[in-house]
């Protein structure tokens, strides 16, 4: 299956690249011309798909409008991050005695978790 897509991709490029129209029947005859066994539904699919498509536009966009940026990234125009990563002060305080308090836990024990104690 993989094969028989990227056998109509390459033949869309390739009309394109010649500014053919891209059809059915010229996809058709690129596979043959290839030596290339697919699916008979895949050059209809393709040649239907991109018939009303700038496929220039496609190409030279190719994840322009990507996935969505990282947590913690730039904040939108206007406000805040609905996501934001900064923590409060008074949590990081709590964390920092809560860390302390563990390591000091361990070391009443006789023995430490870390390896160069």
């Amino acid at each position: 299956m993989a094969v028989s897509k990227l056998a109509c991709i390459y033949s869309a490029l390739i009309l394109h690249d010649d500014e053919v129209m891209v059809k059915e029947d010229k996809i058709n005859a690129l596979i043959k011309a290839a030596g290339i066994n697919v699916e008979p539904f895949w050059p209809g699919l393709f040649a239907k798909a991109l018939n009303n498509l700038n496929i220039a536009s496609l190409i030279c966009n190719v994840g322009v409008d990507g996935p969505a940026p990282a947590a913690g990234g730039a904040a939108p125009a206007g406000g805040a991050a609905p996501f934001s990563t900064a923590v409060p002060a008074e949590e990081e305080k709590k964390e920092e005695t809560k860390k302390e308090e563990s390591e000091e836990s361990d070391d009443d024990m006789g023995f430490g978790l870390n390896i160069f104690d």
